[in-house]
């Protein structure tokens, strides 16, 4: 038998170790089931993972660790997929995906939430909105809660409560040599600081995740709607307006290409269109107060209204379903005037981008630019506003939707300070973009501390300590339980895609 024989015959023989280790099917190379296992919600993304497990609870999760490590195999954990894009060659590592991990509790009086790590923010709205209470979701309503949570979370709420991460108080995770830990202010500190923001499967494989809930059943909520043609004036209007926000505001301005399909509503279909779209925080007058200089633009359509808080999980119109997208995205430091000009040239009416193409940017500052009181790795955002661009990768127009979306975000680079928000990250980036130098630093010698082990997946790799500066090919640079609080804690530099 030929060397590569031999090692295709061990491959196999470790391989089929993983069988009937996860209740919800484990599938390799070959199966029948195969390809539809390795699907994830982004549909432009083709994994082809050495084998991929669906456990239903954190023993198999333990199990499939094991038995990876055994195999020389490492670990790649995965809610829904909504950002795969970074995970990349797979060849060597068990694609772990975490859908069938979907139980909800709602503490109502203490307010408090736990998830399992399957669970998306639908059920989550909906389960806490029973209780008269929130939680501080993103845009997308069938979006994994944890990787969200876990890489920062900018929720409506935003700018009044911070970063979402620093809502988590406990999380429960499978480490590398098979530990089973729960971790929180108070067991391993050091660990739960940097798994709030510094991406917790870079420590381990999450089970579990509890955060806080706050007392909101309403917001003033809704959207603004105009032709693209009247983009240079809406954006003038709104990039000022943004900037002198009170917290109690957060909104999101885009620019939207609808095709003219049946799918779409008929407001929308086959329009090109401005939409501000958020939520107020206070009582009717006060929003009406605040969002006058908007109305006086004259919308042709205008939805703010006092709504039930978890009607905002829908409310920025994000597909319900996989599709085949992607995108760039940075963070911004100001829009003076000429910031202006340059998007609408280049995302308007008459750019000539593609037809799929959305650009959009996220109105960041208030609390989200103050470093809250415990906060993990990642503490606040750096930067002003959120740009993203994205849009339909699909055969050749994928290669241009890349090219648009990568003009779009270039042209905005001198209105960058450099800084990054790696949740929206779908390209290797220099992963010390996304924290302060101190976060970094301590991140750093947090991994070093620990021990790297073969059954890791690297997404955020944190160099040694002693190796200076990263560069940009150090890749994304971005049941019952039994807890285990003693032994010291390892590394799984695993990526976990919300």
């Amino acid at each position: 038998m030929t060397t590569e024989n031999t090692r295709s015959a061990k491959a196999e023989r470790d391989l089929s170790s993983l069988r009937g280790l996860a209740s919800g099917g484990v599938h390799l190379r070959g199966d029948e089931d195969y390809d539809r296992a390795r699907t994830t919600w982004a549909l432009a993304v083709d994994l082809r993972p050495a084998a991929v497990a669906f456990p239903l609870n954190a023993e198999e999760v333990t199990a499939v660790v094991r038995a990876a490590a055994a195999a020389g195999l490492r670990v790649a954990p995965l809610g829904t997929g909504h950002n795969a894009h970074p995970l990349g060659d797979l060849s060597d590592s068990v694609l772990m995906r975490m859908s069938g991990m979907t139980g909800i509790t709602i503490d109502a009086d203490a307010r408090q939430a736990r998830v399992e790590a399957g669970v998306v923010w639908s059920s989550v709205v909906e389960a806490a909105g029973a209780h008269g209470l929130a939680a501080l979701h993103g845009s997308s309503p069938d979006a994994g809660v944890v990787g969200y949570l876990l890489g920062g979370g900018v929720s409506w709420y935003a700018r009044s409560l911070g970063l979402a991460t620093n809502s988590l108080t406990a999380v429960e995770l499978v480490t590398a040599d098979g530990s089973l830990v729960r971790v929180d202010a108070e067991h391993h500190p050091d660990l739960f600081w940097a798994v709030r923001g510094g991406g917790g499967a870079n420590f381990g494989v999450v089970t579990a995740i509890e955060f806080t809930l706050y007392p909101i059943e309403t917001a003033y909520a809704g959207m603004l709607v105009w032709d693209l043609r009247d983009a240079h004036q809406v954006l003038s209007r709104w990039a000022q307006w943004a900037a002198d926000a009170p917290d109690a505001v957060t909104t999101s301005y885009r620019h939207l290409h609808f095709p003219p399909i049946p799918e779409i509503p008929e407001p929308f279909r086959g329009r090109q269109l401005v939409v501000i779209d958020g939520a107020v925080l206070g009582d009717d007058a006060e929003a009406e107060r605040l969002l006058a200089p908007l109305r006086n633009l004259g919308p042709e359509m205008d939805t703010f209204a006092r709504v039930p808080a978890a009607s905002l999980i829908r409310m920025h119109m994000d597909p319900e379903q996989p599709v085949p997208g992607g995108g760039r995205s940075s963070l911004l430091d100001e829009l003076p005037p000429a910031a202006v000009d340059r998007l609408v040239e280049v995302a308007g009416a008459d750019s000539g981008n593609s037809l799929f193409l959305m650009a959009e940017l996220r109105q960041l500052g208030g609390a989200l630019g103050r470093p809250q009181p415990g906060a993990g790795a990642t503490a606040m955002l750096d930067g002003r506003f959120q740009l993203i661009a994205g849009g339909m990768m699909i055969g050749e127009l994928a290669k241009q939707t890349i090219a648009d979306c990568e003009r779009v975000v270039d042209a905005m680079a001198p209105y960058s300070r450099g800084r990054e928000y790696l949740n929206f990250q779908e390209e290797p980036v220099d992963p010390s973009t996304g924290y302060d130098a101190s976060a970094w630093e301590r991140l750093i010698h947090s991994a070093t501390r620990s021990t790297q082990v073969p059954s890791s997946r690297p997404t955020t790799k944190f160099p040694p300590a002693d190796s200076g500066p990263p560069s940009a090919d150090d890749g994304r640079t971005r049941g019952a339980r039994s807890w285990n609080r003693a032994p010291p804690l390892t590394v799984t530099s695993i990526r976990l895609a919300h």
